[in-house]
């Protein structure tokens, strides 16, 4: 009995020593080629070099993944700043440790006849439903061109990006906004890219990663973990072209060379070495919903999110030493 008992408590030492050495992390994702980034984290083991046991779950929406987040299911989710304020300005803990794609990688895609965005005003685009980052993206980005979305066109949800590209080939709308490899398949229709939203530098987080103050507070260091395996994904991503199209290949289940090739183009010129996530792309949105939530209004942009982890990172080096400056 006596050696019973010791083999227990040894067995208990070791599960707790095991479970010590391989910290637990969860994180949720949704989308599309956005999220590169943490499909290389996953794939290239870049937790698990860290000693991190690391589960990753796709999931079909950002609001699943943010309730899961809040019923602590998943410690981490990958979602846009409209997840992070929509759930904050209700009272939620939540708060963005990185930023991934800091604005709009879309296009504004129209008929071939169409030469100047003043072209578009009378005419109907296509968007995603109302409050979702391409309606978003849609409005803002004609509105820095001079254009009021309101008033000068008209706007209708059409669905998911390949809808918008239906609603366009069947004449349904004029207009619409598309992202890679969307874009690609449209311009093989007959119809061009007029504007690309992303060089207009607008501030939004189309993604980044989302957790909770009360996660950070019981599990920061796992924090600087993630940030640190996503700045070295985001380094494979810029460096590595044949392994990064495998993996958007795998997880997209694209398999035309140029649709990858451009793909990547679109994401790795927007990627950031150093991916803080700026007060300044919350603030685009929380100015957006200003007018219909006032609490809005009274929102500190800066409140939003958690620079410390991602400077943790910066500080050690482990930037300059993989971008060898």
């Amino acid at each position: 009995m006596r050696l019973f008992v010791i083999a227990l408590i040894s067995a208990s030492i070791a599960s707790a020593n095991y479970a010590s050495a391989q910290e637990r992390l969860r994180v949720a994702w949704a989308g599309g080629a956005s999220n590169a980034t943490v499909w290389i984290v996953q794939e290239k083991g870049l937790l698990k070099k860290q000693g991190v046991n690391a589960e990753f779950i796709s999931v079909n929406a950002s609001p699943m993944a943010l309730q899961a987040m809040i019923a602590g299911e998943v410690d981490v989710i990958v979602t846009s700043v409209t997840t992070l304020v929509n759930s904050r300005l209700t009272g939620a803990d939540v708060v963005m440790i990185a930023s991934i794609v800091p604005t709009f990688p879309a296009h504004i895609v129209t008929q071939k006849n169409v030469t100047d965005i003043k072209q578009l005003r009378g005419k109907t685009g296509g968007v995603g439903r109302a409050g979702t980052t391409t309606e978003i993206g849609m409005r803002l980005g004609l509105s820095r061109l001079g254009i009021d979305p309101t008033n000068d066109v008209k706007l209708v949800p059409v669905g998911a990006t390949a809808d918008a590209l239906a609603a366009l080939s069947k004449g349904l709308v004029q207009f619409s906004i598309l992202v890679e490899p969307f874009v690609r398949e449209a311009e093989k229709l007959g119809f061009k890219s007029l504007v690309d939203i992303s060089s207009l530098n607008i501030p939004f987080h189309w993604n980044g990663v989302l957790t909770r103050e009360t996660t950070i507070r019981s599990k920061g260091p796992l924090m600087t973990k993630f940030a640190r395996a996503l700045v070295e994904a985001i380094h494979i991503f810029k460096t590595d072209k044949d392994a990064t199209l495998k993996i958007i290949s795998k997880f997209t289940r694209i398999t035309n060379p140029d649709s990858l090739e451009r793909t990547h183009q679109a994401f790795a010129r927007l990627l950031l070495e150093t991916p803080s996530p700026s007060p300044e792309g919350v603030k685009t949105y929380i100015d957006y919903v200003a007018a219909s939530r006032p609490e809005a209004a009274k929102a500190n942009a800066k409140e939003f999110v958690d620079l410390s982890f991602v400077q943790e990172v910066q500080a050690s080096g482990f930037i300059r030493q993989l971008y060898g400056r």
